[in-house]
């Protein structure tokens, strides 16, 4: 049996550090991000994981260290996203894996001046296309979708501007607390509930930029600057030419990220995916500003 493990509706014991130096918001810092997960293992159990940063513009990788303890073999391939991913088969009893990485990374990018328009079909790239079409937690083709993404903002400039006006939207009207949804929630679900975490914030935003016509995925990894510390999700949406960063949790998007993965939606970036019988016990994550 597959199961899919989803960090944002475990169950777990909860420790959260955060420091935050004085730095300007130009300046390029480094950061630093570990993710300690603690499992009770029943059975071997074969699992996936995506716990190693992407190597990619903006984030240049000075160190990183993933273990298994007890120490077993490992394997390691890149999925059809470009996101590092390894695989392992966990033995019986008590199992830590850990994964700790510093890199040099850029600010989130503010808001540009002139805000870019929106790229026609036609000329998108191949590899951008597939960010169009609905998926497993983004039902962008639905009706109901269509209402409201036109209601927020079909009636300014396509692109950019639309972007920000749904995130802006999600922040003010959905409610941010832990334990109401889990991991079959949808866009849809949100966009009726109205309350849930940042995987259903990036969920709604997804379905809704997708609806106008706007290629958007989900990414996931490390943000300096959360309330509450865990691995976190926000989207980038393609606009005139470029990938652009926007996070509906936030009240405007900003601060430092480590990307660890990107894909259609959360079933593309789970952070662990088990085959068998396994309980995770806990799940400490740490970042900090150096």
């Amino acid at each position: 049996m597959a199961v899919w493990f989803n960090y944002w509706h475990a169950v777990f014991r909860y420790k959260a550090s955060l420091s935050l130096p004085n730095f300007t918001k130009s300046t390029v810092m480094k950061m630093q991000g570990k993710s300690v997960l603690k499992y009770d293992v029943y059975a071997p159990t074969t699992i996936t994981t995506m716990l190693r940063p992407r190597r990619q513009e903006g984030q240049a990788i000075l160190q990183e260290h993933f273990s298994i303890n007890p120490s077993v073999p490992f394997s390691e391939y890149t999925d059809i996203y470009g996101n590092p991913c390894q695989r392992a088969v966990l033995p019986v009893g008590p199992v830590t894996i850990s994964s700790e990485v510093l890199a040099e990374v850029n600010p989130t990018k503010k808001t540009p001046a002139a805000l870019p328009l929106l790229t026609r079909i036609s000329d998108l790239p191949d590899d951008v296309m597939h960010y169009i079409l609905p998926s497993r937690y983004c039902e962008s083709d639905l009706h109901e979708i269509n209402i409201l993404a036109l209601s927020i903002a079909g009636h300014m400039s396509p692109g950019y501007a639309q972007v920000e006006a749904i995130r802006s939207w999600i922040h003010q009207n959905v409610k941010y607390q832990y334990g109401i949804t889990n991991s079959s929630t949808t866009a849809l679900d949100l966009s009726r509930n109205r309350i849930g975490v940042c995987r259903d914030f990036t969920h709604l935003a997804i379905a809704l930029c997708r609806n106008l016509c706007i290629p958007t995925r989900m990414s996931v990894g490390y943000l300096n600057n959360l309330k509450e510390m865990d691995l976190h999700a926000w989207f980038d949406a393609y606009i005139d030419g470029a990938w652009h960063t926007f996070d509906a949790v936030q009240e405007q998007t900003n601060g430092y990220r480590i990307e660890i993965a990107h894909g259609r939606d959360a079933a593309d970036v789970a952070m662990v995916t088990q085959y068998g019988n396994a309980f995770l016990e806990s799940l400490i994550v740490e970042v900090k500003l150096l």
